[in-house]
């Protein structure tokens, strides 16, 4: 169905497929000169270091790294050769978790969250835990990637699933330049397969919601704009309903990190995002909020620090020793690429902050 259009850093043995790489990358060169201040110096300035959670309202969760797709701008690194996946035994940790933190919000991401062989015990039992609003992050092209996931519309319905898809742009050329050759028609049928049950549609209690990230080194324009502008192209083009989109900066991290050193963009982009530094943004990040679990269990503050492997500065740190007291009382770890977070109106994994 789709043409990969790269491989991960991890099937490239790319030095930035080390966690460690990148964070050392980010920490010296133009912060490290003092040509910029590093986002500590930041938060300092503007009286909000150290940066601390508020009550946790999402725990976010992803079950694997393995992909059907290979993004240039992932941050995950997430693709068909990665193998990372979240076992059973860890997924009824979380369920422990689900039942008796005090989240309303459950997130699950991936990679294509889908692939994980479990994904649908693990769906079926979180949805008995109560939860408010239940989200899973689908990169759309999974549902017609193979027979097997052709149902999913239909499960995700019965489990009353809010879908949060990727959508780079409403046109073929910048979609498939961002995603792969074939990305882009396989998301109309998808996302028309979603409506067809109800998802997206005007007055519908399923939830449908894109995900647009800039296909180069810039940040994203108004949400608010943005949206009208897909709703409008995709209802006139493809008679396609959804309810909101979501406009999330790239992180220098990862992938997209190593397409701003190849394309000689890094110091360019870092500037921008530290000249669009905005104070209101922070205090809304989603590391204040938001608690991480990666496959293999560990805590994080984000799903950046995740990828980047900087976990929690806490004593628990781990699903299994889960302590909601405890990881309260904890400062959130930060670093250079936090600033993605902070610039313009903000990001998050639900958007703009600010």
């Amino acid at each position: 169905m789709t043409k990969l259009k790269t491989q991960s850093l991890h099937k490239r043995d790319s030095e930035l497929a080390k966690a460690q790489k990148q964070v050392d990358f980010l920490s010296n060169g133009i912060f490290e000169e003092g040509d910029l201040p590093r986002f500590a110096e930041k938060l300092q300035e503007t009286q909000q270091f150290p940066l601390k959670p508020k009550p946790l309202e999402i725990l976010q969760i992803n079950v694997g790294y393995m992909c059907n797709q290979v993004c240039e701008h992932c941050h995950v690194d997430a693709g068909p050769d990665r193998k990372e996946i979240m076992t059973r035994e860890t997924m009824k940790q979380c369920l422990e978790v689900i039942k008796t933190s005090g989240a309303h919000t459950l997130d699950l991401t991936g990679g294509a969250p889908e692939m994980n062989p479990d994904f649908r015990w693990f769906v079926e039992e979180a949805s008995k835990a109560g939860i408010q609003d239940f989200i899973v992050r689908s990169n759309l092209t999974i549902i017609v990637a193979n027979k097997k996931y052709h149902d999913l519309p239909e499960f995700f319905k019965k489990h009353n699933i809010h879908v949060v898809s990727s959508m780079p742009h409403w046109t073929k050329g910048k979609t498939d330049k961002q995603r792969g050759d074939g990305v882009f028609d396989a998301s109309i049928t998808a996302l028309k397969m979603l409506n067809e049950v109800g998802y997206g549609m005007p007055g519908s209690d399923l939830k449908l919601d894109l995900v647009y990230n800039p296909s180069g080194a810039f940040l994203p324009t108004n949400q608010a704009s943005m949206e009208k502008d897909f709703k409008k192209a995709l209802l006139e083009d493809f008679g396609i309903h959804f309810h909101s989109l979501f406009a999330i900066t790239n992180l220098p991290i990862s992938r997209f990190l190593d397409f701003l050193i190849a394309s000689d963009n890094y110091e360019d982009y870092m500037y921008s995002l530290v000249e669009a530094f905005n104070p209101a943004a922070v205090s809304n990040v989603m590391c204040t909020n938001t608690l991480s679990v990666s496959w293999d269990g560990w805590l994080y503050d984000c799903d950046f620090n995740q990828m980047l492997e900087l976990k929690v500065a806490s004593k628990v740190k781990h699903i299994s020793e889960y302590n909601e007291d405890i990881l309260n009382n904890r400062n959130i770890v930060i670093s250079q690429h936090c600033y993605g977070c902070t610039a313009g109106a903000g990001s998050s994994c639900q958007g703009s902050v600010a």
